[in-house]
């Protein structure tokens, strides 16, 4: 149950035991039956008692007094492993047991803290004494208090009548006042500072078998034993506590705003230590790659320009700029570009991509979804073409005659005849999916890299893709916008661009919210467009097997009672579990206005550009987080008409409510965003598995975002001046 040092007593030859910190003894345990309290006499025994091992921070659990090994599987349950990780096991929340409250005063389910003195006790036992349940009686003159314990009938030896007691927990009863298993306190003179009562006592999160109160006083003796050793990092900012003070605070503040004190102080060490992380990688980079020459000689860029139809914005020619100042560098460029939907990133990744060309490079743009690489694809053959370009398509679904060259390459490397020499090829862009990261596919004089839609991909598959070449240059593309803190985090090794400018000539998106009952109302809206030449989405949450209990609705459960709304107009049906070639034939004919509804799930969320399109209704709309809205919302409004995007949804809540008002009343992305990671967090927003993000205890990026510049400043301090560049 605990650990001691044992000896051989040395006239009995009885094995007896030394316990070095009473109170180590867990709650409801006769030290007497196991333990030699006293200290041995010199001489007295023939064993030397062993010194107990240097304990360090990094040691593991089972070193610490009263952890054998059941403790230490509960403890590693809850991932604890060493006595840094019990320091650090993160309070769910703390409760203020100072104030006492007389024991007529208790409410029924209200915790509180009271006191008095035993005036009656004894165990009762029933069922043939298999079960038993010890009961004191607690007096403090305005009224008796009974507490019970269940089946712990030695506790009888623990308390006496006259004993002073605190006690705190909940009524379950006032007929009479009953609290059942309560905390208790033995109230003596002299007796050193409470633990669990008569001050702010945090709550643990605990697993099965684990008690409160035990862990809770495992913790605060490590404490004491441990914290001398806690070093102080170079960094720690004067604004906040030491580390060491941070922690105890942590665990047993004197005041409820030393928490959230000691809170932000641990998460700017967690911030300081990712951006250490971040910024070492940098550095890494930079001194050891060499960037290619790509910033080319404007010989495709100027005819590409010219034949476009319309200028760029200023915001645009600005983020050139910056690319073209990456391509020439010395280093390789790592640049994230983020802009609005339809703010005109693809243009500026075409030109990107053109310099790489015009300096003999090959390029690779990665999409995340089929219906994204296809319309890209469709773009760039249309700009690139006239110029006498080559552009190619790797999918899962299909592939160029070029992009299957690149393919058999590999195999004729691995083949034991020799190939046939080929002529070098003309550089060109190879447009695909995950299917570009297959070993199969190689890409050779890879000069930069492009990755759209960069939060739907995971680290992994960038770093993949980036291996193909030789340090290629790296631009990842976003049209949803980041919070700063996560841009800080995520992208902490991006220099970052933003397109904050929309262009000219794009009609007005007007945004509404309504409840289920006005769907009516909203499909003649659609109707009325409709009659008017226009076109429209309309977006469900499911594919397949709606929820009629929650209302929650799926694409192909709506379909037919959809193509009855809109007749005789034609409606489309577009998901993710279509084939490659049933999607192509569908955005085809929706792209030609063959079909004037689309009605599909959220795969049309990035990709889909038909500027004749502009009416966005959304079902179930809060069933999406708002980042994800604001990209269906994007589809529309890139024509010159005015364009309405419907929000319908169950505002029953005050949450959904709230998130929707957000989208109804800005079109800023960024403050979407950042108000999306407040309600959902960057798990959720970005996904867990794909973000890279670390599992931060003490650190929350939708609050932290002064704490997160702090540890990048910091770092960047700690590094010298070149390493902030």
């Amino acid at each position: 149950m605990f650990t001691g040092y044992s000896c051989t007593h040395a006239k009995t030859d009885e094995q007896i035991y030394r316990v070095t910190d009473p109170r180590s003894i867990p709650f409801g345990h006769d030290a007497s039956l196991d333990f030699a309290l006293c200290p041995f006499p010199a001489g007295l025994y023939k064993n030397p008692v062993p010194p107990p091992p240097k304990l360090t921070l990094a040691s593991p659990v089972t070193g610490l007094p009263g952890v054998g090994s059941e403790r230490a599987a509960q403890l590693a349950r809850l991932k604890i492993f060493t006595v840094h990780d019990l320091l650090l096991h993160r309070p769910c929340r703390h409760e203020d047991r100072r104030h006492f409250f007389a024991i007529k005063d208790l409410q029924l389910g209200v915790a509180a803290t009271t006191r008095g003195q035993i005036v009656a006790q004894g165990v009762n036992y029933f069922a043939k004494r298999a079960k038993s349940v010890f009961e004191f009686i607690l007096d403090d003159g305005t009224a008796r208090l009974h507490c019970r314990w269940w089946n712990l009938p030695f506790l009888e030896k623990y308390f006496a009548v006259g004993d002073d007691v605190m006690v705190f927990g909940k009524p379950n009863s006032l007929k009479p006042r009953t609290i059942d298993h309560p905390e208790t306190e033995n109230v003596e003179a002299g007796e050193e500072i409470s633990i669990h009562l008569d001050r702010i006592a945090p709550v643990y999160p605990l697993t099965e078998g684990l008690p409160q109160r035990w862990l809770r006083g495992l913790i605060w003796r490590t404490l004491e034993q441990f914290e001398p050793q806690i070093v102080e990092p170079k960094e720690s900012p004067a604004s906040l506590p030491a580390l060491a003070s941070a922690i105890h605070l942590l665990h047993f503040p004197e005041e409820m705003p030393d928490v959230e004190i000691a809170r932000r102080r641990l998460a700017l060490d967690e911030f300081i230590e990712l951006q250490t992380q971040i910024q070492s990688r940098r550095r890494k980079l930079q001194a050891n790659a060499r960037g290619l020459p790509c910033a080319g000689d404007n010989h495709l860029i100027k005819p590409f320009l010219h034949a476009l139809g319309f200028t760029l914005t200023a915001a645009q020619t600005r983020v050139l700029r910056e690319i073209r100042h990456d391509l020439g560098g010395a280093q390789p460029m790592r640049r994230l570009l983020q802009g609005d939907v339809g703010s005109g990133k693809t243009v500026v990744a075409a030109c990107g991509a053109l310099m790489a060309l015009e300096s003999g490079h090959n390029v690779a743009l990665m999409a995340p979804t089929e219906i994204l690489a296809e319309q890209h694809f469709v773009n760039f053959q249309k700009w690139f073409q006239p110029l006498g370009l080559a552009v190619e398509m790797q999918t899962g679904s299909r592939k160029t005659a070029g992009s299957e060259h690149r393919t058999s390459n590999i195999e004729h490397a691995t083949s034991k005849a020799e190939p046939a020499p080929r002529p070098t090829p003309q550089p060109s862009i190879f447009i695909g999916t995950h299917a570009l990261l297959t070993a199969g596919f190689e890409l050779p004089k890879l000069g930069l890299v492009i990755i759209d839609e960069q939060h739907k991909f995971g680290v992994a598959q960038r770093e993949t893709l980036v291996r193909k070449g030789r340090y290629p240059h790296l631009l990842v593309m976003t049209a949803t916008p980041i919070p700063r803190s996560l841009g800080l985090t995520l992208y902490g090794d991006l220099d970052s661009s933003v397109i904050d400018q929309m262009p000219a000539g794009r009609g007005r998106i007007r945004t509404f919210v309504r409840g289920a009952a006005q769907l009516p109302k909203v499909h003649e809206f659609i109707r009325q467009k409709i009659a008017e030449g226009r076109q429209a989405y309309v977006v469900y949450p499911r594919v397949e097997e709606g929820d009629l209990k929650t209302g929650m609705k799926a694409v192909t459960q709506e379909f037919a009672r959809l193509e009855k709304i809109f007749a005789p107009h034609r409606v489309g049906l577009l998901h993710g579990r279509l084939r490659a070639a049933e999607k192509d034939t569908v955005m085809a004919a929706f792209r030609a206005n063959e079909m004037q509804i689309l009605l599909a799930t959220s795969v049309i969320e990035v990709g889909v550009d038909v500027p004749n399109a502009t009416v966005m209704l959304v079902e179930n709309a809060e069933q999406f987080g708002l980042a994800q809205l604001h990209q269906l919302r994007g589809r529309i409004g890139r024509g010159a008409h005015e364009s309405f995007c419907i929000f319908v949804a169950d505002l029953k809540t005050d949450d959904a409510k709230a998130r929707l008002r957000v989208l109804a009343e800005s079109n800023d992305g960024f403050r979407i965003a950042e108000a999306d990671l407040a309600l959902r967090g960057p798990g959720e927003l970005l996904g867990a598995n794909q973000s890279g993000l670390p599992p931060f205890r003490f650190g929350d990026l939708a609050q932290d975002r002064a704490l997160v510049e702090q540890a990048r400043e910091l770092v960047g301090k700690m590094a010298g001046p070149a390493a902030r560049g």
